[in-house]
């Protein structure tokens, strides 16, 4: 009689560990979905710019990009190749494998990055703002116009960076963060900042070009000027063009 006891004791409570067990599956389940939704929406309306395929070899190895990578401000009059800027944008967010990795690490794989290009003398696209998009490697136009006199007034007048051909702005949406690592976030978006800037530094100094990250600017002016949503935080500025 006993063990019958144990036996009725038991089994509700495995049906209870069965059932928290589905609710637990089911919640990770709806977890991953959410996480792999990483990018803006784009408008059905919205003009794309289909981009050259990133190069995965070339002439500078990894360690000479290192020892010369330097902050270069005085850039050449000289227009930027949209396969050049392509291949920055790649080596910024570009996807890297069939499961959605990106060359840049991201805490839990969220990706709460938005890279904007702001394209003023840049070989066969026209002056505009425009935000990259890793899923199919191309541009999609935000705004049309020259900004880049703009983004340095934003950027307390600094004037120099509306010298460069391009600037690339890297935008961060906490909120894709937020959902699994709470308070940590802004910590870990601001750290992914800085691997995706190293990687325009060294990708840059690769293609014979140079950039210099910019952290001194206008939030709310910035943000203005990008038109970006509510929910995106500019972090980085990034001009990029040929040495002077």
């Amino acid at each position: 009689m006993r063990f019958d006891r144990l036996i009725r004791v038991r089994r509700p409570i495995r049906r209870r560990a069965h059932r928290a067990a589905t609710i637990l599956v089911a919640v990770s389940v709806l977890g991953c979905i959410e996480a792999t939704d990483a990018e803006t929406p784009v408008p059905s309306a919205a003009t794309f710019v289909d981009l050259p395929e990133p190069r995965h070899g070339g002439d500078v190895a990894v360690e000479q990009a290192l020892a010369m990578r330097r902050s270069i401000r005085q850039y050449a009059d000289t227009p930027l190749s949209l396969a050049g800027l392509a291949q920055l944008a790649w080596s910024a967010q570009g996807i890297t494998d069939s499961a959605g990795h990106r060359t840049s690490p991201s805490a839990g794989a969220l990706y709460p990055l938005e890279l904007y290009v702001v394209a003023g003398e840049v070989l066969g696209l026209e002056a505009g703002i425009y935000r990259y998009v890793p899923a199919g490697h191309r541009l999609v136009r935000h705004t049309d116009g020259d900004a880049r006199g703009a983004v340095a007034r934003a950027a307390l007048q600094q004037s120099w960076i509306a010298d460069a051909p391009a600037i690339l702005v890297l935008a961060g949406v906490t909120e894709r963060t937020a959902g699994k690592y709470g308070n940590r976030a802004p910590r870990f978006v601001h750290i992914e900042v800085g691997h995706a800037a190293q990687n325009v530094y060294l990708q840059a100094e690769a293609l014979g070009l140079g950039t210099c990250i910019v952290g001194g600017f206008d939030n709310v002016q910035l943000k203005r000027v990008l038109a970006l949503r509510e929910a995106e935080a500019p972090l980085a500025i990034l001009p990029v063009g040929t040495p002077r």
